[in-house]
């Protein structure tokens, strides 16, 4: 009895031990802003075909052993903005659109988990592919009324003393909410002990010495956002090197673990556009930067939790168009994004007086594949004449106007036969009401299962890493 009394303590012992490992010591939690779940199937959809495959190629995440769906309504809509989405993943509670880590009066203030991990003694990392004060990389340590207040997102920044921040630049860094001139933001963070990098180039100059890290893109770049991956040439800075540099500081001089936000940005901003090739490389770009932070979980399995999910999805975008058979290989034919196919066109409206349907129409050949590998029907053929005509010849300004962009109708319209050609769909250019994914790997994840509320993901993540705040 005494020898079965010894083997059962033992046994709890091991158990106990086993559950103890894990809490996990390194957080990723990883964003894919507007990707709902039908942006990820139509990314491994399109993959699978390049192939001639009738399958899905998966993503690393999509691989992941726990997998799930939460909510993503606000309080005060059905359909949730970024700030609020953004908000119910990093403090777990719901707030109303437009509100920054706040109760919906904006009265009251909520601690966000990055704020949980400093305090628990890890270092905070907060990135993302658009502006560092933009709204979902915000709501994990401002605290404002109202997402549009850039320059007092800019102080909050200060205010966490969170030690490495990456993205774009900062939209607003020398005039308030109010649109007055105010000091820079800049000397203030430098005041603050960051250090401002601009580009790997200086980043990789500074890394060694510094100690809190502010990552830029380069000098004169658009400070609202990284090119869309689609555009990107090999030297333009892009999520995964991001990614690896946050690792590299993090960890660099410290054995008490860290906490990363990791946001893909535009993934929202290309199916504002209703651009799916765009949208997919979006999605493909957000996935290499999983795949650093997989690598790393590798090295450290059990000590590392790696959650990948959203804040809302975007565009209610659907893969099919009515028929049974699926053609998304056609959207390999698209070279560039929206955006800068507009600008192309801008470029050769501006070249000449007069500018023949024959050039135009080389330019959509050559980097939507119109007219080629793309067929295009008498009617659609007449769409895009139409606006042609108007554009080019009667010289009137035709756009088409998204949330993050102005592009030219033109483009839009070659995009949008694209679209239909590879059996893509769009229900609009705003957020859509749908679930969000959520997957999820390593010490904890095995709480991530069942249906959940945005909400609860957060309280999940400070429930495996031992952080006591939430009700």
């Amino acid at each position: 009895m005494k020898k079965n009394f010894l083997i059962l303590y033992l046994l709890l012992f091991v158990v106990c031990g086993a559950f103890a490992q894990q809490k996990p010591k390194y957080v990723f939690f990883m964003i894919g802003d507007g990707m709902g779940l039908n942006q990820i199937n139509l990314t491994e959809v399109f993959l699978a075909a390049q192939e001639d495959r009738n399958t899905v190629f998966p993503l690393v995440f999509s691989t992941f052993p726990y997998a799930t769906f939460a909510t993503s309504y606000s309080l005060s809509h059905g359909v949730t903005d970024s700030a609020a989405g953004g908000t119910a993943l990093a403090v777990g509670k719901k707030t109303k659109n437009g509100v920054l880590g706040m109760d919906s009066a904006a009265t009251t203030t909520y601690k966000s988990i990055a704020y949980l991990a400093k305090e628990a003694g890890l270092k905070v990392g907060i990135t993302t592919s658009v502006s560092i004060d933009h709204a979902t990389p915000a709501s994990f340590y401002a605290h404002q009324p109202n997402r549009s207040r850039y320059y007092e997102i800019g102080q909050d920044l200060i205010k966490s003393n969170f030690d490495f921040f990456a993205g774009s630049g900062f939209l607003s860094p020398d005039k308030n909410s109010e649109k007055k001139e105010s000091p820079s933001l800049f000397p203030q963070f430098e005041k603050a002990g960051y250090t401002l990098t601009y580009g790997l180039d200086d980043y990789n100059t500074a890394k060694q010495s510094a100690d809190k890290i502010i990552l830029m893109n380069v000098k004169g770049s658009d400070k609202s956002s990284l090119k869309y991956a689609i555009d990107q040439q090999e030297t333009d800075l892009n999520l995964a090197q991001i990614t690896d540099a946050a690792i590299e500081s993090l960890t660099k001089n410290n054995n008490s673990g860290f906490f990363l936000m990791v946001e893909g940005g535009k993934i929202d901003w290309s199916s504002h556009a209703n651009d799916a090739t765009t949208t997919i490389r979006e999605v493909l770009d957000f996935n290499e930067a999983v795949k650093r932070a997989y690598a790393f979980y590798e090295k450290h399995p059990e000590e590392t939790l790696i959650i990948v999910t959203a804040d809302h999805e975007t565009g209610g975008i659907a893969v099919g168009n009515g028929g049974s058979r699926l053609n998304t290989k056609l959207l390999e034919n698209q070279r560039v994004s929206q955006g800068t196919l507009s600008k192309l066109l801008s470029d050769l409206r501006a070249s000449k007086k007069e500018v023949s349907w024959e050039e135009v129409k080389g330019i959509l050949t050559e980097n939507v594949g119109l007219f080629a590998d793309v067929a295009v029907d008498e009617k659609e053929e007449k769409a895009l004449v139409a606006i042609y005509e108007r554009s080019f010849v009667q010289h009137e300004t035709e756009t088409s106007k998204s949330l993050y962009a102005n592009d030219d109708k033109l483009a839009s319209e070659a995009i949008k036969i694209l679209n239909k050609k590879g059996t893509v769909s769009w229900a609009s250019g705003g957020h859509s009401a749908a679930y969000i994914p959520v997957f999820a790997i390593g010490a904890g994840a095995e709480r991530f299962t069942h249906k959940m509320e945005n909400t609860d993901i957060p309280k999940k993540v400070a429930e495996a890493a031992g952080w006591d705040f939430f009700d």
